[in-house]
């Protein structure tokens, strides 16, 4: 496992209101569901990015309205039919 080391002035954990701890989640989480939306990562992927189970990163991306299906209704009409 390799380990990321980030230097943040401390009053943009006042400012964000939140703890280092916090942040970082926050910061895991923001990322994972990005690259989930741009199709850099897949679903299971994304989740244990954010170190979250598949149903909890479900949730975040309902809650951030991010799209949990990245096929588009033109894939997912090809598929049904065949096509």
């Amino acid at each position: 496992m390799s380990t990321v080391s980030l230097d943040f002035d401390n009053s943009l954990f006042s400012a964000l209101r939140l703890s280092p701890d916090e942040f970082a989640r926050e910061m895991r989480i923001a990322a994972a569901v990005q690259w989930y939306f741009e199709a850099a990562v897949s679903q299971e992927k994304a989740a244990e990015l954010a170190g979250l189970s598949r149903i909890e990163f479900l949730e975040e991306l309902h809650r951030r309205k991010v799209p949990a299906c990245q096929a588009t209704g033109e894939e997912i009409r090809e598929e049904i039919h065949g096509e």
